[in-house]
């Protein structure tokens, strides 16, 4: 694979979380990060400073440039859509931090315009891609705990006014600790176990007001629009059936981040917004947890693994795992656990999609492929 030509990707939007996906480009040769654009000029010159990149670009010139091939939308979650489709238009692949978009309508938008146009569209999270979760789906795969029946997964939290500077839009349309989190769940449970079929669930306000306490915006109140307590229940096709709590109102919890459950013996994975361990396991015939050697690399923080490899299927045509259908799948699932709680019903899945490809073992750092 060293010797496919690296596409040539533009990043629009230059915040904090664009700094790990301009490293990664250096991890991986078939990707190349040759400009950057954002709503603030020098903000997006400083960037191209900080990480050598010759061109700085408004969003329209950066689209305009026919060097670029492929665009990483790092833009915030309501514009993710619009660029992402403007991307699509200006005949340019796009791969997007979560979510794909905020409604059914703007992400059904951009597969389609990707179909129509034969583009490739690519989103976040690839936290399942790292060595943790990998080895979790190996052990699955090789029946280590046996057919999967059930799983639980919690995030639990307090929500973001104690400490990030600007924590209102958590609380809007959008936002919300499912819209927020639910995304790195929800990715890793279809990894291990596959699609989604049906879904209920309860959502709830429990602080009509949050008073922010972090700076620069202390004693500000933000009023909520979204809910923050957010319980479903998964059925999988599988048959397994899933339990989800995500939630911006408990102070304290002593919950696992997720579990898997077999019909030989049950798996702790580690936080799906991380990309190593622990893993732990006990089969049934076990007198205590084990804990599980990583079989993937990847452990530290990997993000843009994603977005390499969909390089690599831009450049050679071979399938890659985080697709836009797959974050589709996510979206509508999320989508229907708030309308399960407004309608009071189960909610069969309009959506489905492919279960991503493990990646192979004995693979090298800076390498998807054996």
């Amino acid at each position: 694979m060293s010797q496919l030509a690296p596409v040539r990707a533009g990043i629009i939007g230059t915040g904090t979380i664009s700094d790990v996906y301009f490293r990664a480009a250096q991890s991986f040769e078939v990707l190349d990060i040759v400009a950057c654009a954002d709503l603030f000029p020098d903000r997006a010159r400083a960037k191209a400073d900080e990480h050598g990149i010759a061109k700085a670009y408004s969003t329209d010139e950066l689209l305009a440039d026919p060097e670029i091939e492929l665009v990483i939308n790092l833009t915030i979650p309501k514009a993710h859509a619009e660029v992402g489709l403007a991307a699509l238009r200006a005949g340019k692949h796009v791969y997007s931090e979560k979510p794909l978009a905020l409604t059914r309508e703007n992400g059904r938008a951009l597969l389609a315009l990707a179909r129509d146009t034969g583009l490739l569209v690519g989103c976040a999270p690839d936290t399942f891609l790292g060595g943790g979760l990998q080895t979790c789906r190996k052990l699955i795969d090789d029946g280590v705990i046996g057919e999967p029946i059930g799983a639980t997964a919690f995030m639990m939290s307090h929500g973001h006014e104690s400490w990030h500077s600007d924590p209102a839009f958590y609380y809007d349309f959008g936002g919300g600790p499912m819209f927020d989190m639910g995304p790195y769940y929800l990715t890793a449970l279809t990894s291990l176990i596959g699609p989604m079929r049906r879904v209920t669930g309860s959502a709830r306000i429990t602080f009509p007001e949050r008073t922010i306490t972090s700076q620069p915006r202390f004693g500000t109140t933000v009023k909520v629009h979204v809910p923050t307590h957010v319980a479903a229940v998964i059925d999988f096709h599988t048959g397994a059936v899933g339990t989800i709590l995500t939630t911006f109102d408990v102070w304290e919890s002593r919950l696992p981040y997720m579990e898997v459950y077999g019909t030989e013996g049950s798996m702790s994975v580690p936080n799906p917004n991380t990309f190593g361990g622990p893993v732990l396991v006990r089969g049934a015939q076990d007198t205590e947890w084990r804990e599980v050697p990583l079989t993937h690399p990847y452990i530290g923080e990997s993000r843009g693994l994603g977005v390499a490899d969909m390089a690599y299927a831009v450049r050679t045509g071979r399938p890659y795992r985080a697709t836009g259908e797959l974050a589709y799948h996510v979206l509508d699932t999320m989508v229907a656990f708030h309308d399960a709680s407004d309608q009071s019903r189960h909610i069969e899945l309009q959506s489905t999609c492919d279960r991503p490809a493990p990646l192979p073992t004995g693979l090298a750092e800076g390498s998807l492929d054996s």
